[in-house]
């Protein structure tokens, strides 16, 4: 799992079937200090996680594991929401 802020959101109007009803978000990668790490990217979201909030989200078939059908096709999805960071 990695970090990221939530930046965005994607419209589309046609969508694989497996995931009709589910959020696409753009997400920045963003390290402890919320310091951005390399480009955006495009997740699948079924938490409901806004702009400007911060999430975890895992890559490959891990990003697809909260998803309605777990085997859909996404490069990425959000498998939560950060609450707080706590750094020592």
């Amino acid at each position: 799992m990695q970090m990221a802020k939530v930046i965005g959101m994607v419209t589309s109007t046609v969508k694989v079937k497996d995931i009709k009803g589910v959020t696409l978000l753009v997400i920045q990668p963003v390290n402890s200090k919320h310091e951005s790490l390399g480009t955006p990217i495009v997740a699948a979201d079924v938490f409901g996680a806004g702009v400007g909030e911060y999430v975890f989200y895992a890559k490959s078939k891990e990003g697809a594991m909260n998803l309605p059908i777990p085997t859909s096709c996404v490069d990425a999805g959000i498998v939560g929401i950060i609450d707080s960071v706590h750094t020592l």
